[in-house]
């Protein structure tokens, strides 16, 4: 009597196969998702940098038209905008890929920061300039983009720790390593000592 052929092994191997298939494309999808919102969030993060970049001009014109004042720290503040300027936009736009990028693109922007706020400390010393409309206008664009900026860096830091969480989780890691830099690690903002305050923007007399 002729024995039935069992399918019983080759039915096993494909299951085994089909849930293997189904769970590298859920966490190849699930790290688009997560990496596309890091994207988002990244642009983001630029924009009101950006906004911050085009106030300066503005800012340096109307300091450098007050009597006496300090060439210097208008100076430094051009020179610190200068150099975020300098980093190219592809340089900018792949950082979040590129750890070395972001810390290059970060540490200028924190430079011009901290330009900023010697600038605005000089500022006290002239009461005169702090009173005139230009600079009243300048205290509500300056104060609201500088708390834009660190709202937008605290965001960018959660997605970024999304990504990594989920990247750096048993099994997805070693899916997310078959694609090479594909799934790279999100590098984070460091905060700087007394980043959590904006810089003072009070020019009240």
């Amino acid at each position: 009597m002729q024995q039935r052929r069992s399918y019983a092994g080759p039915i096993v191997v494909i299951a085994i196969a089909a849930i293997v298939f189904l769970f590298v494309v859920t966490s190849y999808n699930s790290l688009v998702a997560l990496g596309q919102s890091v994207d988002a969030q990244w642009g983001q993060v630029q924009n009101v940098y950006q906004r911050r970049a085009d106030l300066i001009p503005n800012l340096v014109a109307t300091v450098k038209g007050a009597a006496n004042f300090e060439s210097s720290t208008y100076e430094a503040v051009a020179k610190a905008r200068a150099s975020v300027g300098q980093i190219s936009p592809q340089a900018v736009a792949g950082a979040v890929n590129n750890p070395a990028d972001f810390q290059h693109y970060a540490a200028a922007q924190d430079q011009l920061s901290s330009a900023l706020s010697r600038l605005l400390a000089v500022v006290e010393n002239y009461p005169q300039l702090r009173a005139t409309e230009n600079f009243q206008t300048l205290q509500a664009q300056l104060e609201g983009t500088e708390n834009r900026i660190a709202f937008e860096r605290r965001k960018y830091n959660d997605v970024a720790r999304d990504f990594n969480t989920r990247r750096n989780t048993v099994p997805t890691v070693f899916i997310a390593g078959m694609f090479g830099s594909r799934f790279n690690e999100k590098p984070y903002f460091q905060s700087q000592p007394g980043a959590e305050r904006a810089p003072a923007v009070n020019f009240s007399p």
